[in-house]
């Protein structure tokens, strides 16, 4: 019998104790052999999960609007670095790409970076971009990308992948929310007695309650503070999370659109954590970048022109507006993806207005 990812993480956690939330995360998401993006399923419909550039090209185009209208503020330098931290399978970039067109000059100025892990999802953006007017090159992490150009830099659902750990307040004090293993070896959760190291947060905590810490976040923070004051320009971070300091146990599993026990299939299903906007913009703060506030997503695409857009659409095409009027809808309604997704950037010069923050 072929050995699976969880049977090796048993056999961990029984040789050297029980694993963090954080550490269980990153093992099951890419985990060379059997994680989840070493053996990526299809996006969309077809996969686990949707995201937004999947519901509409609306999304993407607005995007694509919104990286022109830096460039323009930023001077319209002769060359600027485009970059997309996580690609998925390219259906954001090439629709932003499409919608650039309109700027020709913004075109020949793009050096086009993708950052994407993943060799399978590699494959479907080469793919995607093929006939595109402007040809990608991948890179591995944000420090490779060169600061001799300003930068206006792409991270749609990027933050939620990376993983938090997780500590309890208890009657008797704080704990560590771990992984161990049964006496039939499944997986479970259990708590680990900590007294140093942990930095107990700011805002009032129950017993029973969690707080996640994510310093993977923190450190993504940091990084693209260091590259817009090198090259100067804008990180846009747009995911679903907090806007405001707070417990809440986030982690989930996802499979085929339907939450899944994040312990009973490691490798299989897309695990995730909310990204922590209050963490992430004071890191960036703290490593000398500037930061607009955290607005939700349908107020961002709002103030970026989506429901104009949106009518354009209709009207060239009345036979599909009851469809376009539900993206519309999902990307925007306070019920759907319009307040739990929220959007962020990260820039420098302190000069740099941004659009959709400026109101």
């Amino acid at each position: 019998m072929t050995e699976t990812l969880k049977d090796r993480l048993v056999r961990e956690i029984v040789l050297t104790g029980p694993m963090t939330v954080a550490d269980y995360v990153t093992r099951c998401l890419h985990d060379p052999r059997d994680g989840y993006y070493a053996t990526r399923p299809a996006l969309g419909e077809r996969g686990d999960f949707i995201t937004a550039p999947l519901v509409s090209q609306m999304f993407g185009e607005l995007i694509g609007l919104w990286a022109i209208e830096v460039w323009s503020r930023l001077g319209e330098p002769e060359r600027i670095r485009l970059v997309e931290v996580g690609p998925g399978d390219g259906t954001l970039i090439s629709d932003a790409l499409r919608a650039a067109r309109l700027v020709p000059g913004f075109l020949q100025a793009v050096d086009l970076i993708l950052i994407e892990p993943s060799a399978p999802l590699r494959a479907e953006q080469s793919r995607r971009l093929a006939d595109t007017d402007v040809h990608p090159r991948w890179l591995s992490a944000l420090h490779q990308i060169e600061t001799d150009a300003p930068v206006i830099l792409i991270g749609n659902e990027v933050l939620d992948c990376m993983p938090a750990r997780q500590f309890m307040k208890t009657e008797g004090g704080w704990a560590e929310r771990r992984i161990g293993v049964t006496d039939d070896d499944e997986l479970t959760f259990g708590l680990v007695a900590i007294s140093g190291g942990f930095e107990r947060p700011g805002y009032g905590v129950e017993p029973g309650q969690v707080v996640e810490i994510s310093e993977q976040q923190a450190a993504f923070a940091r990084d693209l503070a260091t590259l817009v004051r090198a090259a100067s320009g804008a990180a846009l971070l747009i995911d679903y999370g907090r806007a405001r300091p707070g417990a809440g146990d986030t982690l989930q599993g996802l499979r085929r659109h339907t939450k899944v026990d994040p312990l009973t299939t490691p490798g299989e299903a897309d695990l995730t954590q909310w990204a922590d906007f209050p963490l992430v913009l004071e890191a960036a703060v703290r490593s000398g970048a500037d930061v607009t506030g955290c607005v939700g997503q349908g107020a961002f695409l709002k103030a970026l022109g989506i429901e104009a857009r949106a009518q354009r659409l209709m009207q060239g095409r009345p036979e599909a507006a009851p469809v376009i009027q539900r993206q519309l809808d999902r990307l925007t309604a306070p019920d759907q993806m319009g307040e739990l997704f929220k959007a962020a950037a990260i820039f420098s010069p302190r000069s740099l207005a941004l659009p959709g923050f400026e109101g």
